[in-house]
């Protein structure tokens, strides 16, 4: 017979896996990983009194993205162009950004995949007379570490020449130049950390699930069992 549980520990977890498997997958989809140097205003804007009321605009780089702002000559209008530069795998700029993107790529495939079956421990608490739980928690600390792999490598692809495109001649391996970082990889560097903290908070999702008070919901023949 199948007992729908729901406790507070367990709904967190399932939560938070959730929110990990999407901040780690908009992080990697997106361009806003490096921020380029600041472009001047083009001279059609200067001519039209437009540039010294506009901020210089900075284009942004990601693993397999870019931003940049194309002008056109009539009404000096701008248009921001975001897509892939690479159109397949071996265009990615940098082999350290090849592996990040295979390293980030399993991570999140990892967390997805957990997402995804979280939502369903509240039907079921056991695989092969194992804990649910304690098997995603395990997943997610091996996600993490794919990330952290990943993380640590896409700094030493900061010296191939597409970086120095956007960051200058003093971009190199580890050393921005005259880029900074994006929110993308602040995103990626915040889901890494809650990814570690769901896989020990799924421990305690396990021991709530398995409680004394729900055990005694289970004998007293009770298939809806909510604790706060």
């Amino acid at each position: 017979m199948c007992h729908v549980i729901v406790t507070c520990r367990s709904m967190l977890w399932t939560l938070l896996s959730i929110v990990v498997a999407f901040a780690e997958l908009i992080a990697f989809m997106s361009a806003d990983w490096l921020i380029g140097r600041a472009k001047p205003s083009s001279s059609e804007d200067v001519d039209n009194g437009m540039g010294g009321s506009q901020e210089p605009y900075r284009p942004t780089l990601g693993i397999y993205g870019r931003c940049t702002r194309i002008s056109h000559m009539q009404f000096s209008r701008r248009d921001t162009l975001c897509g892939p530069y690479a159109e397949n795998f071996s265009e990615i700029a940098s082999g350290f950004w090849q592996a990040t993107a295979i390293f980030l790529a399993m991570g999140i495939m990892i967390l997805c995949t957990v997402a995804f079956v979280s939502v369903f421990t509240m039907c079921v608490q056991s695989i092969m007379k194992k804990s649910i739980f304690n098997v995603c928690g395990l997943l997610q600390g091996i996600a993490g570490l794919f990330l952290i792999l990943g993380l640590i490598l896409y700094p030493a692809g900061w010296g191939c020449q597409k970086a120095i495109s956007y960051c200058g001649p003093y971009a190199s391996a580890y050393k921005l130049g005259d880029c900074s970082l994006g929110w993308a990889f602040y995103t990626a560097i915040g889901g890494t950390v809650l990814t570690f903290i769901c896989a020990v908070f799924s421990a305690q999702a396990e021991i709530a699930t398995s409680s004394d008070k729900v055990q005694e919901e289970i004998e007293e023949g009770k298939n809806l069992i909510c604790l706060l």
